[in-house]
C-alpha cells in the first residue's frame, strides 16, 4: 500500500513538474505581447493572491498553511482554502480524496413507499412468574429430623415427603387423644375437640384413627408438600427448631413463564395489548416462539427510558429457563399509507434534532448539505421521516460522522456548530458604517483601546489570570478616557451600546481570577470591540481578526491581534496554534469599502 502511494505520488510531482514547464513557455510568451505596465499589474496581483491564498486538508481542516504540500496529519495533499470551503456555512466541500479516505456513501431516496405493516424489533429476557411463586411451610412446631429435599432446583411434586419433625406438643396432643378416648362415653365433647387439635395440625384423618386404634404414640410426624414446583430457596437445615408456619423451602412453577421485551417509549403508539411477537433465543436455534402482549407497564423506566411490555408463554416441556436473551418481532397492521424513509445509519443525533447530510447534484467537487429533519415512527433497520427531505434526494448513509467532523473543524454547521449561519449573517451584513464621519481622535481614542485589549489577550494565552485582571482594569480606565462627545447623532448612540458592553465585560474579567471565566468574558469583550472597530474605523493600525472553532464549548470565538501568528487566548499552551485568520481590519480597507459603497450601481 505504502509502495502504491509513493509511487502516485511521484505521478503527481511529474505532472507538477511537467504542467510548470509549459505553463513556463505559455507565460513567457505572454510576457512578449504585453506592454511593462501590464506586466507589472499582473505581477503584483498574482504575489498578492500567492500571499494571501490559505492551503488546508479536506479531512482536517484546522490545518492552515501559507503553501501547498501535504497534511502532516493523514498526508494527503493540501488544497487551496477556497477549494474546501462554501459561501454557504451549511454546505461541505471535500475532495474525491477525502471521500474515499472517509468511505462515505450515498443513496437516492426514491419515491414515497405504502406500508400496510410495520416490524418492530425487541429485545427481552425470560422471567419467572410471580404468580406461581409460593413458600412450603411446617404446620408442626418441633425439631427437624430428617430432609427428603436438600438442594436449590430440585423439583417438588404434590404430597412428596419433604421432612419428618420432633414435636413435643404433638406427643402431648396424642396423650390428650388416647385419655380423651377413654371417656369418650362420659365426655365425648372432649374427644372431639382432641381430634380437632391433631386436625389444626393438619394431621390427616388416617393418622388419627391409627393412634387410636394401636393406643400408641408417634414421636415423629411427616411433612408432605401441599405445592408443588422447583426450590429457588432452602430456609432450613436438619436439627433445627421450627415454629408453626416457618418457611422450610420457596418455591416456584417453570410450566408458565413471563417474557419481559422492553419497548422505547417512541414505539408505544404501535404497541397494544393483544398484539402477537414471535420470538427466539440463541439458547434453542432455529426455534420460533408465539406469544401475544397481556400487559404494558404503566410507568416507562427514567434511566432507559424503556417500558416493559409483558407477554406469557406455556413452558410444559421445560425448554425455556429464565434469564435466556430473547430476540422478538412484533408486526403490528397499519392502515396503508405513503411515507419516505431513511436507513439509521443515515442519521446523527444531536437532543431532540436529527441531523442527515445531503449530497448537493451536479458539483464538481462532492459537496454535502447540513439538512435537519424531523422523524417519525422507528421502522426496524429504518425512520419514517415527517419533513426536511424530498424524494429524489442522495444521503449520506456511511460517514456522516466524518462529514460533520470536517464541518466542525472548518467552523460550519454541524451538529455542535448550528449557529454559524446566525453568527456570520450577524457580525458582518448588519453593520452600520460610520467611520467617514468619525473623527480622527476618536478613532485614536479607540486605538488606544485596543491596545489595552492586546495586553489583555497576551495574559490570556499565557493563562495569567493575575495579569489578564489588571490588564481588564486598564481597559476600563481607557474606555473612561474616550471622549463620546467626538460623535453625534445615531454614531453616538451606536457607542453608548458598545461601551456599556465594554465595560461589563471588562469588569467581569478584572472581578474574576477564574482564567476560564475571564476566557469566557473575553470572547464576549473580543466581539464587541470588533464590531466597534468595523464601525467607527481605525487610524492607522492593521488587526487580524482570528478565529478559534474549538472554543467556547466548540461553538468557535474570535479575537484581535496585529500580528498574523497565530496564538491562541482561550487554549494558551493546550492549543497554541489553533485559530485562522477570517478578517481583516485595515485603513485602506475600510477606505476601499466606503468607495464602493458609495458608487453608484449601473
Amino acid at each position: 500500500m505504502k509502495k502504491e502511494n509513493i509511487r502516485t505520488i511521484n505521478l503527481v510531482f511529474l505532472a507538477l513538474i511537467i504542467g510548470v514547464a509549459i505553463g513556463y513557455f505559455i507565460f513567457n510568451d505572454n510576457r512578449k505581447t504585453k506592454n511593462p505596465e501590464q506586466l507589472k499589474m499582473q505581477s503584483h496581483d498574482n504575489s498578492n493572491d500567492e500571499k494571501n491564498e490559505i492551503w488546508t486538508c479536506s479531512m482536517h481542516p484546522q490545518i492552515r498553511q501559507n503553501e501547498p504540500g501535504q497534511c502532516p496529519i493523514c498526508g494527503m495533499d493540501l488544497i487551496p482554502l477556497s477549494n474546501n470551503s462554501s459561501d454557504d456555512p451549511s454546505v461541505i466541500k471535500m475532495t474525491e480524496d477525502a471521500v474515499k479516505l472517509s468511505n462515505i456513501q450515498t443513496q437516492m431516496l426514491g419515491t414515497a413507499s405504502t406500508r400496510s405493516n410495520k416490524v418492530l424489533n425487541l429485545s427481552g429476557k425470560i422471567q419467572i412468574d410471580e404468580r406461581s411463586a409460593s413458600s412450603l411451610v411446617a404446620h408442626i412446631p418441633g425439631r427437624l429430623e430428617k430432609l427428603f429435599v436438600s438442594y436449590t432446583g430440585e423439583p417438588i411434586k404434590l404430597q412428596q415427603k419433604v421432612a419428618t419433625i420432633y414435636s413435643p406438643e404433638l406427643i402431648n396432643a396424642q396423650r390428650e387423644l388416647l385419655e380423651a378416648l377413654h371417656l369418650q362415653e362420659v365426655n365425648p365433647e372432649l374427644l372431639e375437640a382432641a381430634r380437632n387439635k391433631l386436625k389444626y395440625w393438619k394431621i390427616g384423618e388416617s393418622a388419627i384413627n391409627a393412634i387410636e386404634l394401636k393406643g400408641q404414640i408417634q414421636e415423629t410426624f411427616t411433612i408432605f408438600a401441599d405445592v408443588s414446583g422447583v426450590v429457588t430457596n432452602r430456609r432450613v437445615s436438619v436439627g433445627d427448631y421450627l415454629q408453626k408456619g416457618e418457611s422450610l423451602f420457596d418455591l416456584i412453577k417453570l410450566n408458565k413463564l413471563w417474557v419481559i421485551f422492553d419497548a422505547y417509549e417512541e414505539d408505544l403508539p404501535n404497541i397494544k395489548i393483544g398484539d402477537k411477537i414471535e420470538f427466539s433465543t440463541p439458547s434453542i436455534p432455529n426455534k420460533i416462539f408465539k406469544t401475544r402482549i397481556t400487559f404494558i407497564d404503566p410507568v416507562i423506566n427514567a434511566k432507559t427510558r424503556t417500558v416493559s411490555i409483558r407477554t406469557e408463554i406455556n413452558n410444559s416441556g421445560g425448554l425455556l429457563k429464565p434469564d435466556m436473551f430473547v430476540n422478538g418481532s412484533l408486526q403490528n397492521k397499519t392502515h396503508s399509507q405513503s411515507l419516505l424513509t431513511i436507513p439509521k445509519s443515515s442519521v446523527l443525533w444531536t437532543g431532540k434534532r436529527s441531523v442527515v447530510y445531503v449530497k448537493i447534484p451536479d458539483m464538481d467537487i462532492p459537496s454535502y448539505e447540513y439538512r435537519e429533519i424531523e422523524m417519525g415512527a422507528n421502522l426496524g433497520n429504518s425512520y419514517e421521516v415527517i419533513s426536511g427531505l424530498e424524494p429524489g434526494e442522495e444521503i449520506v448513509v456511511n460517514g456522516s460522522f466524518a462529514i460533520d467532523a470536517s464541518a466542525q473543524l472548518n467552523n460550519q454547521m454541524s451538529m455542535i456548530n448550528r449557529s454559524v449561519l446566525i453568527k456570520k449573517r450577524n457580525q458582518s451584513d448588519e453593520l452600520p458604517d460610520y467611520h467617514a464621519s468619525t473623527s480622527v481622535d476618536f478613532k485614536r481614542q479607540l486605538s488606544d483601546v485596543s491596545r489595552a485589549y492586546l495586553s489583555l489577550k497576551d495574559a490570556l494565552v499565557s493563562t495569567d489570570a493575575s495579569k489578564a485582571k489588571q490588564e481588564a482594569d486598564f481597559i476600563l480606565i481607557k474606555l473612561q478616557n474616550v471622549d463620546m462627545s467626538l460623535i453625534s447623532g445615531e454614531a453616538h448612540l451606536y457607542w453608548m451600546n458598545q461601551l456599556n458592553s465594554l465595560k461589563a465585560h471588562a469588569k467581569k474579567i478584572s472581578e474574576s481570577i477564574d482564567v476560564e471565566e475571564q476566557r469566557k468574558q473575553f470572547d464576549f469583550l473580543s466581539q464587541a470591540l470588533i464590531v466597534s472597530l468595523k464601525v467607527y474605523g481605525i487610524e492607522s493600525d492593521t488587526f487580524y481578526i482570528q478565529h478559534c472553532p474549538m472554543a467556547n464549548k466548540n461553538n468557535g470565538a474570535d479575537w484581535i491581534s496585529t500580528e498574523t501568528e497565530i496564538r491562541n487566548p482561550y487554549f494558551g499552551e493546550k492549543m497554541m496554534t489553533c485559530g485562522l485568520i477570517t478578517d481583516t481590519i485595515s485603513q485602506e480597507i475600510l477606505i476601499n469599502k466606503s468607495t464602493n459603497m458609495s458608487e453608484p450601481s449601473h
